[in-house]
């Protein structure tokens, strides 16, 4: 089961888990997605050992999907 999670001061909130063969668990989990990006999160997955890339539209088939909101300043 893959799983949709927002980094937070909580540590980390389960926004959605699905498995690609669940027509209803994938939806939920692509609106869980489009809800975060526009409200101005990012989301990455790992690629690697301590690499990760930004996307920008919900990998089904990866493990573990992470957003966060950006990090103020600059």
């Amino acid at each position: 089961m893959s799983r949709l999670i927002r980094l937070d001061q909580t540590g980390h909130t389960l926004l959605a888990e699905w498995t690609a063969t669940d027509e209803t668990s994938v939806e939920a989990a692509v609106a869980a997605f489009t809800g975060e990006l526009e409200r101005g999160a990012y989301a990455v997955v790992t690629t690697g050992e301590g690499e990760a890339e930004q996307v920008s539209e919900l990998p089904l088939d990866a493990d573990l999907v992470i957003v966060r909101s950006p990090i103020a300043g600059g």
